[in-house]
């Protein structure tokens, strides 16, 4: 092993995550609020009435993760939560006027710029960066495995 390799790869691990941090950071000063709930409306505006479980999904993260972050947003005034008219067991989520209007004055982009750099990448190198990140996972004395379904910004 390569101490000079293992060091420029931690390199662009620190360049990742300090950029990741300084788009949030820009987002809290231009709109008021973090990279993850700027994320989360943009996902809202995208996809209105979408459910909370299905809200998870979309940004990879735990329910209750989801359901705190939701909670924040509505009581801000964000969003709303209402029931489905056909099946009142149904939540559904929509973006308030406030909300549209925060999404409109946020930096883009709105997922964030790790994702958005991931989603440009072909499927075949994406597949190869999973493949390289479990190795380096794999050989971690000590991980967390929760981290993995909270937004990056929180951690």
């Amino acid at each position: 092993m390569s101490e000079a390799l293992a060091a420029e790869a931690l390199k662009k691990f620190r360049v990742i995550y300090g950029t990741v941090r300084k788009h949030s950071r820009n987002m809290e000063r231009a709109c008021g609020v973090g990279g993850a709930q700027v994320w989360a409306l943009a996902v809202l505006a995208r996809r209105p009435g979408l459910r909370v479980t299905e809200f998870a999904r979309e940004l990879s993260i735990h329910p209750s993760t989801a359901s705190n972050l939701l909670d924040k947003l509505e009581r801000a005034g964000y969003l709303r939560r209402s029931r489905n008219a056909g099946d009142q067991r149904v939540v559904e989520l929509q973006l308030t006027e406030a909300g549209q209007a925060l999404l409109a004055r946020a930096p883009q982009p709105h997922s964030g710029v790790l994702t958005h750099a991931l989603e440009q990448l072909p499927d075949s190198l994406l597949e190869r960066l999973i493949e390289d990140l479990q190795a380096v996972t794999e050989r971690m004395q000590v991980k967390d495995e929760r981290a993995a379904t909270q937004p990056l910004t929180d951690l």
